[in-house]
């Protein structure tokens, strides 16, 4: 196995070729993958960019002769993704190391991000001290500051690129953390704030009858994380209480998990249990960030940097039906659960987003789509620790017919 190291050799071939060394020096074989389009390489790579771009499904001819660099590293980044995979899978990659700018950046994260959580990921980035959450995503990957510009060796960046070639050597060369007997099935669950008496009740119930829960808070790279996880193989079921991510997704709030939220389970048939927690709310930062668009809307000012905007009866109808339909076709692997007393803490009788209408709204969208997957409605609050209960019983009797989850990560789709 061998460490896949992926650098544009036309203009970071000797800072490559430096970390290629460092890592022979102790000991770790490396597969160099150049990613460069324009220029020529200044090094011998190991897989040529003609390789590269064949894996992305185009040839490196066809991308010179568009003479469109974004779309070239677009195309290099979903090679490397591939290739990524590909190594993986086939068991001869045993970490990922990425050294370049912007567009190494994006070309190296993206053959991190193909590979299961656990496989060594190390960026060593310009871009490292900003902020680098879309290159991350719901990754370890590890994004090392390279202080200077990878452009030349000199003193600092060979003390970089050396620290990070020593990181990469001890982590793919360290024995692997054994699984122990101790170890539990694992159950993934959504929480918000306003919904956390509910998660907090159904995963004492779930860990008393012997799983272990993961606790993901529902603002976007939650949820992402939450189903790439899914994805993985790790995930024996899933206690989803809190889909908020959906109305931000829908409506334009700052906290959506994108268009694949609240999907990896039902295309694994991984045993999951679903309800409408949050989605009286869209998510915004200060109220001055709330767009002009929604002047007039009923709002709940959070604190100084939340805010907080009901959902109508029409958002409510369509989240609905939107839930149904992405649960339609898991009937013996999901539940729906529904609180018809309201769906989070400020969404109940006497409360600031307390909305009758806009919860049978929400009812209503479910019952036209959810088809053959079974929607129970609860005449309780999403809080009230019935509800709790019914979900996490639920979920047990799903999970008790169910196959147990591979042990051994796979890598995404």
């Amino acid at each position: 196995m061998a460490v896949y190291l992926f650098a544009t050799l036309d203009t970071k071939g000797d800072e490559a070729d430096f970390v290629r060394g460092e890592l022979a020096r102790a000991g770790v074989e490396t597969v160099l993958v150049d990613t460069g389009c324009l220029g020529e390489p200044r090094v011998r790579a190991d897989v040529s960019r003609e390789q590269l771009f064949e894996a992305a499904g185009t040839s490196l001819s066809a991308v010179r002769a568009a003479g469109d660099r974004g779309n070239a590293v677009t195309l290099a980044a979903l090679g490397a993704e591939r290739l990524a995979r590909r190594a993986f899978e086939e068991k001869s990659l045993s970490g990922v190391l990425g050294i370049g700018g912007g567009a190494g950046t994006t070309i190296g994260t993206a053959a991190m991000r193909a590979l299961p959580i656990g496989v060594p990921k190390l960026m060593v980035s310009t871009l490292a001290s900003g902020q680098v959450a879309h290159y991350v995503g719901s990754r370890d990957v590890l994004m090392l500051n390279a202080v200077v510009d990878i452009s030349g060796l000199n003193r600092i960046s060979r003390v970089v690129l050396s620290r990070a070639a020593q990181a990469m050597a001890g982590m793919v060369r360290a024995a692997p953390l054994a699984e122990s007997a101790s170890d539990r099935p694992l159950i993934a669950a959504s929480m918000f704030g306003v919904t956390t008496p509910c998660v907090e009740a159904a995963r004492a119930q779930l860990e008393a009858a012997g799983y272990e829960v993961l606790v993901f808070h529902a603002t976007g790279s939650g949820g992402r994380t939450l189903e790439s996880l899914v994805e993985s193989g790790l995930i024996a079921g899933v206690l989803d209480i809190t889909t908020t991510e959906l109305a931000d997704e829908l409506v334009g709030g700052y906290l959506s998990a994108g268009p694949e939220r609240l999907t990896a389970a039902a295309r694994a048939g991984v045993p999951q249990v679903v309800s409408v927690g949050a989605l009286d709310m869209v998510n915004f930062h200060g109220v001055e960030t709330v767009p002009a668009k929604f002047a007039g809307r009923t709002f709940y000012r959070h604190n100084a940097n939340v805010t907080l905007m009901r959902t109508t009866p029409a958002e409510c109808r369509e989240l609905g039906r939107e839930i149904g339909r992405k649960l339609a076709n898991a009937s013996s692997t999901a539940s729906i659960v529904f609180p018809r007393r309201g769906v989070s803490a400020i969404d109940r009788a006497g409360q600031p987003f307390d909305d009758p209408a806009a919860r049978e709204a929400l009812l209503d969208g479910l019952r036209e789509m959810h088809g053959a997957t079974e929607l129970v409605e609860l005449d309780l609050h999403i809080n009230d620790l019935d509800f709790a209960t019914a979900a996490a019983r639920r979920l047990l009797e799903l999970l008790a017919r169910s196959p147990a989850p591979r042990n051994t990560p796979r890598s995404p789709r």
